[in-house]
């Protein structure tokens, strides 16, 4: 159950990121999106393990990173 909702997590974390792809980030920006990617890689990474706790906890990060740019660039957040 608990993976269940870390995966459907990531997918989303996935499709907002390509929603973004067209915009025109700055240097600090793209290095947002890489920090939400690693941390991205570290939730499946803790997945795989068996910690969700500690899988959540990292998607969950990723996804404030990426909310963030999303208002800042007029983008609603979903």
């Amino acid at each position: 159950m608990a993976s269940e909702r870390i995966r459907k997590d990531i997918e989303l974390l996935e499709k907002n990121i390509k929603e973004m792809s067209h915009l025109d980030f700055n240097r600090e920006e793209k290095d947002i999106i890489q920090r939400a990617e690693n941390y991205k890689e570290d939730s499946i990474y803790y997945l795989e393990k068996g910690d969700y706790i500690t899988s959540f906890g990292c998607i969950n990060y990723a996804h404030g990173l990426i909310d963030s740019l999303r208002i800042l660039h007029g983008i609603g957040v979903k």
